[in-house]
């Protein structure tokens, strides 16, 4: 019986995390794409192109929120076999998402230069990331109801369909790179604009793969009354489990924003390296991504079904594979440096900063494979997502931010020792983490009314 519980649990995380993995990597070689094509143009088209997508991270944290509430919800939900509360969840998803689309389509449409300057002074910067910023806020709709839609396909069991659309659009927006950036097959030559259009184009198409496989392989369907009449029980549920992590990757998110506003203050060298950096970081985690995403629906299940001690196993057996995906994601992150350095035409000073920075990859690879598996999958199936909200809170704002501002700006420390300090955020919250998860506060079935009514 152990060995069908162990045989069943590794070939469902599989079909999950190698989907989503596939998925998270194409997603990722969207910026890289960018960067590779606007390098050949000019250091300060991709550094400023690196500064406006930015943007593109605070609007995911809104998205990221809304949808791993939903999912955390449906996981459960499809574990008891609730059909009609899957249908519920997918509805208010939509009815949190509208505004948050709204606003920063028209932040970026109307005020692009001001959204700019919160990430940079070099008015080279600012002027080169104006009409990225302003064609690309189309895509911040079709990328936000993408996002709805994919957290219900993957949840009912068709996360391959997600992967698909993913493919099409990384390759799609490769390929419209190339013809919009440059001007080929007698398109005109639109340098930043081209990669803006071509990352609009292709997130309006991944959009419409995700309704059209809505529509054809599931009974699930978007109603009026699901968007506009939300279920009480519902939204005390959704807001219950979904305010604290909301809350918690804003606080997080708008950290890190910092961070890169800290680091495009520093010159343009320093907010180039950083840039690609960040893009090497990205691609690398998308398995650490993919673990935790699958560790929501895999541990969600069990918990949904009342199954709480194979839950607990499953639990311990996912902190086992993230300590080792970290590891080994933590060494290819700082060895890929030499391809990275030879791939990329940057100044002697540019090149210096980025080699660091990729070997200090190492750890901090390691720490976001455990903290996000951890926070962001394990204890958010359970609905446990206060710790999050704390432990990432007081980190980043007691003390990543705030030191990395002091020595940037007050002790005018060197640039590579502030990029040090701004990177420990994932390794000195481990400790906390850890605890926290051997007290197995997550193993919960947060869909059970009698757990609601106690709680």
């Amino acid at each position: 019986m152990q060995n069908e519980q162990g045989t069943s649990f590794r070939k469902k995380l599989i079909s999950l995390i190698l989907p989503m993995t596939l998925q998270n990597f194409v997603f990722a070689l969207v910026p890289v794409s960018d960067a590779i094509m606007l390098l050949f143009l000019s250091q300060e088209s991709m550094a400023s192109v690196s500064l406006a997508t930015q943007v593109v991270l605070v609007l995911t944290l809104f998205v990221m929120s809304i949808t791993a509430g939903g999912s955390m919800l449906a996981a459960q939900y499809w574990g008891k076999g609730d059909i009609k509360s899957i249908e519920k969840v997918f509805g208010y998803m939509f009815a949190l998402s509208l505004p948050v689309m709204i606003v920063f389509f028209s932040c970026a449409m109307f005020m692009p230069a001001g959204v700019m300057r919160v990430f940079t002074n070099v008015p080279e910067l600012v002027e080169n990331g104006i009409p990225y910023i302003r064609i690309v806020s189309f895509s911040y709709v079709f990328m936000t109801l993408a996002n709805v839609f994919e957290t219900l396909l993957k949840n009912v069991g068709f996360v391959k369909e997600c992967t698909i659309a993913s493919v099409v659009i990384v390759f799609l927006n490769i390929f419209l790179n190339a013809v919009l950036i440059f001007g080929l097959f007698g398109a005109p030559q639109m340098g930043v604009a081209g990669a803006a259009l071509a990352t609009t184009i292709s997130n309006g198409t991944g959009m419409l793969l995700c309704i059209i496989f809505i529509l054809k392989l599931t009974k699930f369907r978007l109603r009026f009354k699901n968007i506009f009449h939300v279920d009480i029980d519902l939204r005390k549920r959704f807001s219950k489990y979904t305010l604290p992590y909301l809350l918690n990757q804003l606080l997080w998110g708008f950290g890190f924003t910092m961070i890169t506003v800290i680091m495009g203050h520093l010159g343009l060298d320093a907010a180039t390296a950083n840039g690609i950096a960040a893009i090497v970081k990205d691609l690398v985690s998308c398995l650490c991504y993919a673990i935790a995403g699958g560790s929501v629906i895999v541990i969600g299940n069990e918990l949904g079904a009342n199954r709480l001690d194979t839950a607990k196993e499953y639990g311990d057996k996912l902190f086992k594979i993230t300590i080792i995906s970290g590891i080994i994601l933590g060494l290819v992150a700082a060895a890929s440096a030499p391809l990275v350095l030879y791939f990329v035409n940057l100044t002697e000073t540019a090149e210096h900063y980025l080699l660091i920075m990729l070997l200090m990859c190492s750890y901090y690879i390691l720490g976001r494979s455990i903290n996000s598996t951890l926070i962001g999958g394990i204890f958010s199936a359970g609905g446990d997502t206060k710790f999050g909200f704390i432990c990432d809170t007081l980190t980043m704002w007691a003390f990543i931010v705030p030191a990395g501002f002091i020595t940037a700006f007050v002790l005018d420390w060197p640039v590579m020792v502030v990029y040090f300090i701004l990177n420990l955020d994932e390794i000195v919250k481990l400790p906390a983490v850890f605890i926290h998860y051997r007290k197995y506060k997550w193993v919960k079935n947060i869909i059970n009314d009698e757990e609601d009514q106690r709680a």
